[in-house]
């Protein structure tokens, strides 16, 4: 048996509380991408959840879940207790240019 590493790698990540929140209060301010998911019918507001179409059918997110947007491009909803194991925040870096 061979042990494997998960690669380091950055994703971003909403709460969907907060996607929720815009989604019925300000629809215009979600994140680019959910707003291109929604345009595509991958993602589905109801009032407590959103409803993600994946590679593997329809997931959920519920009100605490967090929504990860993956290295290509895909969506899916991740428990809070798991989002808090695997990833930590980045900081951003701000770069110059001359």
């Amino acid at each position: 048996m061979a042990k494997y590493r998960k690669k380091p790698v950055v994703v971003e990540a909403w709460k969907t509380g907060e996607l929720l929140q815009l989604a019925a209060y300000d629809f215009w301010r979600l994140p680019a991408r959910i707003l291109e998911a929604y345009d595509k019918a991958e993602v589905v507001f109801t009032p407590s959840s959103i409803h993600i179409n994946t590679l593997e059918g329809t997931m959920i997110a519920n009100q605490d879940d967090m929504v990860i947007q993956g290295v290509q491009n895909e969506l899916y909803p991740c428990k809070p207790d798991i989002f808090l194991a695997t990833y930590e925040p980045v900081e951003e870096v701000e770069t110059c240019s001359k």
